[in-house]
């Protein structure tokens, strides 16, 4: 297993099974991202899941830090709720710099899955990879509604920044926007799980420069036209799976908007 990793990724999981084996409140260790999806290189980040034993899981919660602090040269860390998932632990070893995020799970977790994690070491692997194999699986694909109710709200966000003159909130509104709306549609059309904007060079999903259009400079033109085209790619990419409903009056609507820019910012 550890043979295809890079070396450093390697000797921290060897590492890191090691110690685990040893604390009898651990199950099973297993490994998700990159490992299962592929790309896997000195960048990566690894993405374990620690299957703690029932009645040890708050035990092992309170003293995850600890935990984590043993299975190597530990810089910092800290929770995972700014992503709804407080059970991550998110941690940057080093001084050689590696990414680790460590999420602890009881058994009963894995019967729904976003994905199939491998299993790197288990005290019942048989049991563990029947339970895999009876797992709920399902990637959190959003729907054309999903996309729709919120597209338009976004982008007239951005727009109103701009023309307000707070140029750094209307870049910020389209890398968001990128992220949340345009990256997963992207690969929705490649027939790939939504993702935001991760691999998006990789997977040559932005051949046309469609996507790099909406990357704004420090300028009002320049956000004007990223806005621009980030309404433009949307409506591309809507056309492929319609929502139900589209928003009324999009997007001439907020073309108009724009258009205010003669007397909004005259001041900049």
């Amino acid at each position: 297993m550890t043979s295809t990793l890079p070396p450093y990724h390697a000797a921290f999981l060897d590492k890191a099974r090691g110690i685990l084996s040893t604390d009898l409140r651990i199950h099973t260790l297993l490994a998700g991202g990159s490992m299962i999806h592929g790309g896997m290189d000195e960048l990566s980040d690894l993405d374990l899941v620690v299957v703690v034993e029932e009645d040890s899981y708050t035990e092992v919660l309170a003293s995850r830090m600890e935990m984590a602090r043993r299975l190597g040269p530990l810089l910092s860390a800290f929770t995972g709720e700014h992503v709804g998932e407080p059970r991550l632990l998110i941690c940057l070893y080093g001084p050689e710099l590696l990414h680790i995020d460590l999420k602890f799970v009881t058994m009963s977790d894995l019967d729904r899955l976003v994905e199939r994690p491998i299993v790197l070491w288990s005290r019942d692997k048989v049991a563990v990879e029947a339970r895999l194999d009876r797992a709920e699986i399902s990637w959190p694909n959003l729907d054309p509604d999903w996309f729709e109710a919120r597209a338009w709200i976004w982008l007239h966000y951005g727009a109103a920044r701009a023309l307000r003159g707070e140029l750094f909130e209307a870049i910020s509104m389209l890398a968001f926007f990128r992220d949340q709306v345009l990256g997963p549609m992207l690969h929705r059309r490649a027939g790939r799980p939504q993702r935001g904007v991760r691999r998006v060079e990789a997977y040559r999903l932005d051949e046309t420069g469609q996507l790099a259009a909406t990357v704004a400079r420090h300028d009002f033109g320049s956000v004007k036209a990223s806005l621009v085209a980030a309404i433009e790619l949307y409506l591309k990419l809507r056309a492929d799976e319609p929502p139900r409903s589209e928003m009324k009056g999009m997007p001439q609507a907020l073309f108009d908007f724009l258009r205010h820019e003669v007397d909004n910012t005259a001041r900049l």
